[in-house]
């Protein structure tokens, strides 16, 4: 395509420019052919006229003060200026005046030639009469059958001494410089030729090579690669054209990008909304089976209450136990609910204080005590007594859930450890149950997410706690987050220290 568009441009240019230098070479030698020598001819003409006039006007002035020497010797100068032979007849048609040329310097047929010239004119008398009444120049070509020539003539009446001046010049010169100018015209136009040859060069360099790698460049973005930039940088309107194409480009290039992104973010917030849609299904389904077995449980035994099914007071307090156990189940379900609504409002603020994280980790985990002991699991614990800046209730709150998570996943062990990290203090709860698979890790963060698909009510929570942890610490100015170990699971999280 490169080549073709090359030779395609090159060849016109070339082809255009040749045409036209043909056409302007034709038409200046047919202008040549037709006029040139007629101009020159009339030219010619009118110059001897005026140089016979002069001649008149120089003799009548000089002639009373100049010899018959120093008239011939001008005579002699103004025919070599004037390239011409000056002949003078009186007023009776004799011969006064012939040449001021040496018997050596004539040629005996020039010389015949104006005798012949000046027998016509004195075998005419009228024409002489005419003349002289008139007092006007007569200017002529006159044709020698004789001798085969043409002589420009001009006949200037000398009124003021009744005598007629002949100026006689060949005609030849006319012929010879048409010749001439014929044979030149050949030479300008193979210099002509030569010449559009290196003006296609130059076109080739200044026009048909930018236009290229303009193509180029244009071709490269009707691909959408606009990468490629054009490399023309002349200031002609070429170089405009290069430099607004790669402005073009760069804007286009920008908009794919940018489209690009776009296309990148809706596909993902597409995604995000798929999983929204269907975390908030699984919520629905989770909070309704949350809510639906404590509702019924609470309905059914409160009935048997209510109908004194059971007697024994035993039995009555089970009953009542159960309810109050349900009831406290769909209490915490809706408060988990209330706490996640608040702090994703952006609305919540922490009423933060300087506590010993060392002493709220030691405290929060001793709660759990009994229930260790009760399942049979063994507590590690190490604390560092160091301040931070924090609200104490939420903590605590974030402490209650890995600890919570622990002891529901937890075979036989749970560890708490503490470790100091340049400005941060971090909390790791390690516990020694299944390892999370790792595509799950990252969703265990997301709201109404449970890895218990099952919703085994054994295990129980709704989903909303490690989004509650996730939002109290990023509050925090901490991270959060959660690792398989070889021993099982860890769960960690941050806080700056106070400077």
């Amino acid at each position: 395509m490169k080549l073709r568009l090359k030779k395609s441009i090159t060849i016109k240019m070339f082809s255009l420019t040749l045409v036209f230098f043909t056409i302007f070479i034709i038409f200046i030698l047919a202008f040549e052919s037709m006029f040139f020598q007629k101009i020159y001819e009339n030219k010619r003409k009118d110059n001897l006229n005026k140089a016979a006039d002069n001649f008149k006007s120089y003799y009548n002035n000089k002639m009373k003060s100049m010899t018959s020497d120093d008239i011939a010797s001008y005579m002699k100068n103004f025919e070599e200026k004037n390239e011409c032979t000056i002949a003078i007849l009186n007023e009776y048609g004799n011969l006064k005046y012939l040449t001021s040329k040496t018997k050596e310097e004539s040629d005996p047929t020039d010389i015949n030639i104006i005798k012949e010239i000046m027998y016509k004119w004195v075998s005419d008398p009228g024409s002489f009469i005419d003349m002289k009444r008139s007092g006007k120049s007569k200017t002529y070509i006159f044709e020698s059958k004789t001798y085969n020539v043409k002589n420009i003539v001009c006949v200037a009446p000398n009124v003021a001494t009744n005598e007629y001046i002949f100026a006689i010049s060949s005609f030849s010169p006319i012929t010879e410089a048409a010749s001439v100018m014929q044979g030149i015209f050949i030479y300008i136009f193979i210099g002509g030729i030569i010449l559009v040859f290196i003006l296609s060069f130059i076109y080739s360099n200044m026009i048909t090579k930018p236009l290229v790698r303009i193509n180029n460049t244009a071709s490269k973005m009707a691909e959408l690669n606009f990468e490629e930039k054009c490399d023309v940088s002349s200031d002609d309107e070429i170089g405009s054209l290069g430099k607004s194409l790669n402005f073009l480009s760069g804007n286009l290039n920008y908009a794919l990008n940018s489209l690009k992104a776009a296309n990148e973010k809706l596909k993902e917030d597409i995604e995000k909304e798929k999983e929204l849609e269907k975390m908030r299904k699984e919520f629905v389904a989770g909070v309704s089976h949350e809510l639906k077995t404590p509702v019924g449980l609470i309905e059914g035994y409160a009935e048997g209450l209510k109908d004194n099914i059971v007697t024994e007071e035993e039995d009555r307090e089970y009953y009542l136990n159960v309810i109050i156990d349900e009831a406290s189940k769909m209490g915490n379900l809706i408060s988990d609910m209330l706490d996640l609504s608040q702090l994703e409002s952006g609305n919540f603020k922490l009423n933060k204080e300087v506590i010993d994280i060392g002493d709220t980790v030691w405290k929060s985990s001793k709660k759990y005590y009994t229930l260790f002991s009760e399942k049979g699991i063994d507590l590690d614990i190490n604390v560092i007594n160091l301040n931070v800046n924090a609200d104490k209730y939420r903590i605590e709150q974030v402490l209650n859930n890995y600890i919570n998570n622990a002891i529901k996943y937890a075979k036989n062990k749970i560890s708490i450890n503490m470790f100091e990290e340049e400005n941060e203090i971090k909390i790791e709860v390690n516990n020694d149950g299944e390892k999370i698979a790792e595509e799950e890790i990252d969703k265990i963060w997301d709201k109404f997410y449970k890895i218990d698909k099952s919703r085994n009510r054994k295990i129980g929570g709704t989903g909303l706690g490690l989004s509650i942890v996730k939002n109290i610490v990023e509050l925090h100015g901490g991270k959060c987050g959660a690792e398989n170990t070889d021993n099982g699971v860890k769960f960690y999280f941050t806080l700056r220290k106070i400077d």
